[in-house]
């Protein structure tokens, strides 16, 4: 049976509310990707505000749920850089990133993928343009090619 007219169109809000069931998206993505679908711009607005209201639609939750799935391979550099394409205000990714340990998490990237210390200084530029692609800035990456103890608090006795 064929359907034709409005009624084989979804609306604007069950167009959102179906992308919204699948996945987190924030207000910018979520624009972007209803702004063809929409009458008008102040119609597409109208129904960003109210998802927001509804906390259907959360760029905080959405930075979260970011940071907690792509946070356990990347830097907090590469995933602010990422939020913030995506439309995530400063403060969410602020609040969002306080609390990371790039340092271990740098250790654990680096010991998977090389797992030993490098022994020519193109192998070392290899594992250093590796952990920086990874979103991790050169201090961190200077300790971890350093090799410095996991734990700050006991650094290694230096016995005379």
């Amino acid at each position: 049976m064929k359907r034709t007219g409005l009624s084989m169109e979804k609306s604007l809000k069950a167009r959102a509310v179906d992308l919204l069931s699948r996945r987190e998206y924030t207000r910018r993505e979520l624009e972007r990707r209803l702004a063809p679908f929409a009458e008008s711009p102040e119609q597409l607005a109208t129904l960003l505000d109210e998802l927001a209201e509804r906390n259907w639609q959360s760029d905080s939750r959405f930075a979260q749920q970011f940071a907690d799935i792509k946070g356990q391979k990347y830097g907090s550099r590469r995933l602010q850089q990422e939020m913030r394409q995506r439309g995530v205000g400063k403060e969410d990714i602020a609040q969002v990133l306080e609390d990371r340990d790039d340092l271990s998490l740098a250790r654990s990237q680096w010991e998977r993928k090389f797992g030993s210390v490098a022994d020519t200084p193109q192998e070392r530029a290899r594992q250093m343009r590796f952990l920086a692609a990874r979103g991790f800035g050169m201090d961190i990456i200077r300790q971890v090619m350093a090799g410095s103890p996991m734990d700050e608090d006991f650094p290694p006795d230096n016995a005379d």
